[in-house]
């Protein structure tokens, strides 16, 4: 089903009907490219298909955007888009950690269950992106009554691929690629060097709760980079997850073993520490044979853990370069 953005009249109007009128009434100034042409159309404005196949007229140099998700706030940041408006990070009050000296003055709009769709119209954004991690989907027609909204990736998606769509809506599919060549050139160099943990079993958990859950399965920035430098998974961390994590139970600590364990929260590296801490005190743990050879590295979880994009998966090819190879 497509959708193409009403006339900024009809919009406005609508918005007012899902959120306080006096808030929208008020972001009814010019906005980013808004310089009207006759027949009510803006000028500096381009079409694209989003992935829900919507087709969404969106500014050619957006100036106020939100990003409602993890990968589209991670994405923009990569492109030097600094967005206005964002989500909180999975599990923080703030933006995820790893984006916190990016994000600078982005104002929390959202967490991953619901977006505030009163705060989000108060800062009058001029193009709304999210995709299929974040709650605020289900809003879709209640942002488009805001501004022009794209949805960039279906769940599960291919973090590079919702990369490049991020970047299409904010005109920067060239600097996108740019970004993708010098990132898979990396990867190559990082696999050439990786000596005797070639093809070394990777574990990836999260330690929560005095328990590990298993993520960076499937084809998102974690699972993907592990697939590309050639290393494996433990049995159970093989295929695409059915969440974004999924809790072990300590009964079966042994699943979660490998060659190489990395260990984060959803924070960053020093509640890393303290969740090793936490897990060595745990019966078994110390027979890990990735504890016995002391390969458990502790990671900055909030890039590890996040639904990421290019910023995140950066920060992981990163650590396993460092503690793979030689």
């Amino acid at each position: 089903m497509s959708s193409v953005r009403a006339p900024r009249r009809t919009v406005l109007a609508s918005a007012a009907a899902v959120v306080a009128g006096a808030l929208l009434l008020t972001g009814c100034g010019g906005d980013g490219d808004g310089d009207d042409t006759a027949g009510g159309k803006e000028s500096g404005t381009r079409q694209i298909t989003d992935a829900t196949g919507r087709e969404v007229d969106v500014p050619a140099a957006p100036e106020k955007v939100v990003a409602l998700s993890e990968p589209t706030l991670d994405a923009a940041l990569a492109l030097g888009v600094e967005p206005v408006g964002t989500t909180a990070g999975r599990g923080q009050q703030g933006v995820s950690t790893y984006l916190a000296d990016k994000a600078g003055e982005a104002q929390v709009v959202a967490t991953v269950a619901e977006a505030d769709l009163e705060k989000v119209a108060a800062l009058r954004p001029d193009l709304i992106l999210l995709d299929e991690t974040t709650g605020a989907k289900r809003e879709i027609a209640k942002l488009e009554s805001i501004a022009p909204t794209v949805v960039t990736a279906k769940l599960n998606e291919d973090w590079k691929k919702a990369f490049t769509a991020t970047a299409d809506a904010l005109n920067k599919k060239a600097q996108a690629e740019k970004l993708l060549t010098g990132f898979d050139a990396d990867v190559t160099a990082a696999k050439g060097k990786l000596g005797d943990n070639a093809g070394a079993v990777v574990s990836v958990i999260r330690w929560q709760n005095k328990a590990p859950s298993v993520v960076g399965r499937g084809v998102g920035h974690v699972g993907s980079t592990l697939t590309a430098l050639g290393l494996d998974r433990p049995e159970d961390q093989q295929g695409v997850g059915t969440g974004h994590s999924e809790p072990v139970s300590l009964e079966k600590l042994s699943t979660v073993d490998g060659d190489w364990l990395f260990l984060g929260t959803l924070g960053d590296k020093a509640d890393g520490e303290k969740a090793y801490a936490e897990a060595k005190r745990v019966p078994n743990f110390g027979e890990l044979e990735a504890e016995r050879a002391r390969h458990v590295v502790v990671v900055q979880g909030s890039a590890w853990n996040s639904a990421g994009g290019p910023l995140a998966a950066r920060i992981v090819l990163d650590d396993l370069t460092k503690a793979l190879t030689s």
